[in-house]
């Protein structure tokens, strides 16, 4: 009963508008409608186009020369990690280089920590077990196993770039269970892998 009689109040109140707004049945004057209701429909419409959702990201930070994270440009995959001490990596050797770094990982999401090309480029130095993960339960800090390519020694200073991070969607084991099964139904690849499909 109360859903009809909102209905009848709505209809009596769009029957005032189409009564006010139109010179015939059929047509309504929009333009004097929005101007009189201060409706802007070009500013809506721009600002829908422009809405970005935001995934807020806390982190804290554990040691006071710490860099906040932060991307170089909006359109990067992952964002910096620096070194807070000043490390030496022998010849062929391998060193883990703390970050100062605490990160509140969103729920079913994890970090991949991966190697930044100029540091492999210029210094040899790469992320050895790149890509890393950090799982969302963790909220250590973050140290990166970082490996020396060269043969030479290579010193890490402090405050420098090691290390890129990136925060990738993931589906966790609470989301999975298990089932064992007598065989595996062939698909289109089959068991055909390391190469199969050519260098060319």
């Amino acid at each position: 009963m109360e859903d009809n009689k909102n209905l009848d109040l709505l209809e009596n109140e769009l029957k005032i508008i189409t009564d006010e707004y139109s010179d015939d049945e059929s047509t309504i004057d929009y333009d004097r409608l929005i101007k009189d209701f201060g409706i802007d429909i070009d500013g809506i419409e721009e600002e829908i186009n422009s809405y970005a959702p935001k995934i807020y990201f806390r982190y804290s930070q554990s040691h006071q020369d710490a860099v906040e994270p932060k991307y170089a440009y909006p359109t990067d995959s992952g964002f910096d990690l620096h070194s807070v001490e000043e490390i030496s990596i022998g010849g062929f050797g391998r060193g883990l280089v703390p970050t100062g770094l605490h990160l509140d990982i969103p729920e079913n999401y994890e970090i991949q920590i991966r190697s930044k090309s100029g540091l492999a480029l210029k210094q040899g130095l790469m992320v050895l077990n790149s890509p890393g993960t950090v799982d969302q339960g963790y909220t250590g800090e973050i140290k990166v196993i970082i490996f020396n390519t060269t043969k030479e020694t290579v010193k890490i200073e402090k405050g420098q770039k090691i290390a890129q991070a990136v925060l990738c969607p993931v589906v966790c084991g609470k989301w999975l269970e298990f089932q064992k099964i007598d065989d595996i139904e062939d698909k289109d690849r089959s068991d055909n892998g390391f190469g199969s499909t050519g260098l060319k």
